[in-house]
């Protein structure tokens, strides 16, 4: 699969604050063993639910626990109480935000990654126990450009898409931007069940993330007529429907805790697009 070059701009996104590794052995420091590390997250976040269904996907459940945070940070600064142990541990004086999501090592007590993409690439390749296989031989480059897609040409495009008092020029050249990666995923999916092999892969969880955020928080901030677009890619949507009637996906959706957590932190507009739900996600989510 291809993606087109995309215009480069700024971003919103921290850089993470710690991007340490699992490496194959003891000589890395950090290595591969059962019930040393520890994931905080909470699915409410984009991020987390990707870490998550990632997580139930590979059945780590006694191999790397999780400890769930509350959807909506309870620190001034967007982060949490309950990491900040975790942050002053790992860093000397440590000043910013405490937040999620973060694997950490129970033996030290400290940090090893905030970094997501990191954080999914460690869990598949050093606890995979050979079941699924979410980064196969070949597959990484794909991957990549399925993520890269995803953050620039669906959620970031969205985000400008959408923002309260935009130059009109840059929500619509954000919005096209969008409605052509909306385009091509949904030509590319007619008549696969999955992305980019012929079952589950981190593209897929990367897509499936990002839809998720696109109807429950970005078309709140989108005009009606433009959401009417966005829904208007059916084998797309159909797609997102399937995922979210699987236990690794779906059951981790918490769409109450997405709400309020979008509530706590948007400073924008609510636009008439509010009104256009693209998908129940709780009715698929139980089937």
């Amino acid at each position: 699969m291809t993606i087109a070059p995309l215009a480069a701009h700024a971003t919103d996104r921290p850089a993470p604050a710690f991007r340490g590794r699992i490496g194959r052995d003891a000589r890395s420091g950090h290595y591969a063993v059962p019930g040393r590390y520890r994931l905080h997250l909470s699915t409410a976040c984009p991020d987390g639910l990707r870490i998550a269904v990632t997580h139930s996907l590979l059945g780590l459940d006694t191999v790397c626990p999780v400890t769930h945070l509350p959807a909506v940070p309870d620190c001034p600064e967007g982060g949490h109480s309950a990491l900040r142990p975790l942050y002053e541990a790992s860093a000397h004086r440590y000043r910013g935000p405490a937040v999620g999501p973060v694997l950490s090592d129970d033996w030290s007590g400290r940090i090893v990654s905030t970094h997501t993409p990191d954080i999914m690439r460690d869990l598949a390749r050093r606890f995979s126990t050979g079941g699924t296989s979410l980064h196969p031989c070949g597959a990484e480059s794909e991957i990549e450009a399925v993520e890269r897609m995803c953050r620039e040409g669906i959620e970031e495009a969205a985000q400008r898409a959408g923002s309260a008092g935009e130059d009109a020029v840059v929500c619509d050249t954000a919005l096209t931007t969008l409605l052509d990666t909306l385009g091509a995923l949904d030509r590319w999916l007619t008549g696969r069940t999955f992305l980019i092999r012929d079952e589950v892969t981190a593209a897929d969880v990367e897509l499936w993330a990002a839809l998720v955020q696109l109807d429950t928080v970005h078309r709140n901030h989108l005009d009606a007529a433009a959401v009417q677009r966005i829904a208007d890619h059916p084998t797309l949507w159909a797609y997102a429907r399937r995922l979210a009637a699987h236990p690794a996906f779906g059951g981790h959706l918490d769409l109450d805790g997405i709400e309020r957590r979008h509530h706590a932190r948007c400073r924008g507009l609510e636009a008439a697009g509010a009104a256009v739900r693209i998908l129940d996600w709780a009715a698929h989510r139980t089937r």
